[in-house]
């Protein structure tokens, strides 16, 4: 686990639990606890968060994205809109919509998922400075519009982050494009039906469910899946899991603490913190994933490794899940397991020691066994965070020959 500046990028849960059936359902049909029908998608706000010329993305990127193919200056856009939480009732959330300066009415378009982040502030559409909004721009910049949603209970919107939620994931997701396509249509533009999808560490399993859903019939009325890039993501997420109970992987404590908290929050894992955590830490781990500390405070605040955090009895049934656990887990093992229709692309690195290569090996396993084309690729010796660096290249020139055979 690689902290920059205040942003922390835990691998843990990729927010994709859930069955088939609730992702491809039609986001803007689904009715809260009242039966009242949400418009997703709706947009609430607007505001201007960058006006950048393609130097100046270039220079945001120099050091930290390789800006070789940077051609646009690009305008981005903190975006509130309308969808629906863990739950199913309505809620907003927020994004960062970036339009290319490139004269172009007609757009394609880009969905970045980003990674787990604790802090609601260290979003793409909140923090300039963070590798999302860098991300952001840097597909922007090449002539795309890109949908960068900050998730629900992220950024600007309400509630509390679901983390781990599939039904708020890919809600956010596609309402997310929705959102963009209307605000790029009151600006006099129009985007492309074809979405290319990509997204990093738990990015990457919701990539490979958003792009399900857009597959499937019903997801949406308009937007049609082009291409998948996922990156550095835990596509078995049991094994990932059992792998921090271990501690077999770098600040494993923190990771499964995140995933913890989140899951009994939705899940109800357990009755009593007591049952979970040492003392003293099981007075203190809850209320540190409220969204508002950084990642630096928690990790001052709790041990990195699992075994000093959870009590032995737990780390048990992290290790060898029944019960509630097991069924949530099922599907997130499986976030691969389905037949694209489009070109796909993995990306991982050899070097990465907070999500294993073998997890890229696995998602690949089960698209081959699905009978999907597919390409496997190894960016190299790099670390978690430096995998995503090394693919973003790779990815705008992978959507650039995806796209010449829409």
């Amino acid at each position: 686990m690689t902290l920059r500046r205040t942003s922390i990028r835990i691998a843990a849960g990729a927010a994709v639990l859930g069955s088939v059936s609730a992702l491809v359902a039609p986001v803007s049909a689904v009715a809260g606890p009242h039966h009242e029908r949400v418009q997703g998608g709706a947009v609430v706000s607007v505001e201007q968060a960058a006006d950048l010329t393609a130097e100046e993305v270039a220079r945001e990127l120099r050091g930290k994205i390789d800006s070789a193919q940077v051609r646009f200056g690009v305008t981005a856009y903190r975006v509130v809109y309308r969808t629906t939480d863990s739950a199913g009732a309505p809620t907003t959330a927020s994004q960062l919509v970036v339009l290319p300066e490139n004269g172009a009415r007609r757009l394609s378009t880009v969905s970045w998922l980003h990674g787990t982040t604790v802090y609601r502030k260290d979003v793409a559409s909140e923090n300039p400075k963070s590798n999302d909004r860098l991300v952001a721009l840097l597909f922007a910049s090449t002539g795309r519009a890109v949908s960068a949603p900050d998730y629900v209970g992220l950024g600007s919107g309400e509630g509390f982050h679901p983390y781990g939620d599939p039904g708020a994931t890919v809600a956010a997701s596609v309402d997310g494009l929705r959102a963009a396509r209307s605000f790029a249509h009151r600006s006099g533009r129009e985007l492309k039906r074809k979405v290319q999808v990509s997204g990093f560490s738990q990015g990457g399993p919701a990539t490979m469910l958003v792009g399900r859903a857009l597959q499937q019939e019903g997801a949406d009325r308009y937007f049609r899946l082009g291409a998948l890039a996922p990156v550095s993501g835990p596509y078995d997420l049991s094994a990932f899991e059992a792998a921090a109970a271990d501690d077999r992987i770098a600040r494993s404590g923190i990771y499964l603490a995140y995933f913890v908290t989140a899951w009994n929050k939705m899940y109800g894992l357990h009755t009593s913190a007591g049952d979970v955590f040492r003392s003293p830490y099981d007075g203190r781990v809850e209320g540190l994933f409220d969204g508002h500390h950084t990642a630096e405070q928690i990790v001052n605040e709790l041990p990195p490794a699992s075994k000093d955090l959870f009590t032995e009895d737990f780390l048990n049934k992290i290790r060898k899940p029944d019960g509630v656990l097991k069924e949530k887990l099922r599907p997130m093992d499986n976030t691969c397991d389905w037949r694209p229709s489009v070109r796909v692309e993995i990306f991982h690195g050899r070097g990465d020691e907070d999500v294993d290569f073998g997890h890229a090996a696995y998602c690949a396993d089960q698209l081959t066994r699905n009978g999907a084309a597919h390409r496997l690729t190894d960016v190299g010796d790099y670390d978690h965070n430096g995998s995503v660096r090394q693919a973003l290249p790779r990815i705008v020139r992978f959507f650039d020959e995806a796209a010449k055979t829409d």
